[in-house]
């Protein structure tokens, strides 16, 4: 079984959002991204998608993104990103999704021996500052959601078990300084971790080890529109 990651599909078909506009990179990215899909992965696979899959505003509207994706080979296992305002109550979210897709929220999904996690995440602090009060107490929020997904992964992990934690902003900084983010993925030592919302020119790295924890920056941009392979059990 191989898990792949490939994030930031912003897919549009009942919302029209066309991201070419953001760079040539995205021209036809959707077909190049399910060309790529269709080599590599098999239907005992699982991809990965962490965050902002759709641009819909609700969840009947996401509904035809999804069915983008519903005949594609693999398991799919999604979490939400900050533009997936569709994204309503889990267990509406659960209901909805075709075959083979899994949402995961603050819990965790086991796969043979992987262990699924995952949580949005949120901006980090810069210089130990926060932007807006506002921002201070999602942060907060969010890095016990964290906390409570790995402690999820945590239980039903065995001793030859992988976890892979998916978090949509990046849990660390450029230049791959801690963060309350990071410092709890070590704690709980998380095997892989995959992240998103990153675009355009940067100075992230798309793959780099901290601490004995993989880390993968997969939003589809980055990716040049192909998955990325993060392990094979």
């Amino acid at each position: 079984m191989k898990v792949f990651a490939i994030s930031d599909l912003h897919l549009s078909v009942n919302n029209p959002k066309p991201m070419d506009i953001f760079g040539c990179v995205w021209d036809g990215y959707v077909e190049k991204i399910f060309d790529d899909w269709k080599k590599k992965v098999s239907c005992e696979d699982i991809v990965l998608l962490a965050g902002d899959f759709s641009w819909a505003m609700k969840l009947e509207d996401a509904k035809a993104d999804f069915d983008l994706l519903k005949d594609l080979p693999g398991k799919k296992v999604i979490i939400r990103g900050n533009h997936d305002y569709w994204w309503s109550a889990i267990s509406k979210v659960r209901a909805s999704l075709p075959k083979d897709f899994y949402a995961v929220q603050n819990d965790a999904i086991k796969f043979g021996n992987i262990i699924i996690c995952g949580t949005r995440g949120w901006n980090l602090p810069q210089n130990d500052q926060f932007q807006t009060p506002e921002d201070e107490k999602i942060f907060k929020r969010e890095v016990l959601r964290l906390d409570m997904t790995l402690a999820n992964a945590v239980k039903s992990k065995g001793s030859n078990d992988k976890i892979i934690c998916m978090i949509h902003y990046p849990p660390v900084d450029q230049n791959k300084n801690d963060s309350e983010f990071s410092l709890l993925l070590e704690k709980y030592s998380v095997d892989y971790v995959v992240f998103g919302h990153i675009h355009g020119k940067n100075n992230f790295d798309k793959h780099f080890i901290k601490n004995g924890i993989e880390y993968f920056l997969t939003s589809a941009d980055q990716l040049k529109n192909q998955l990325a392979l993060i392990c094979e059990i």
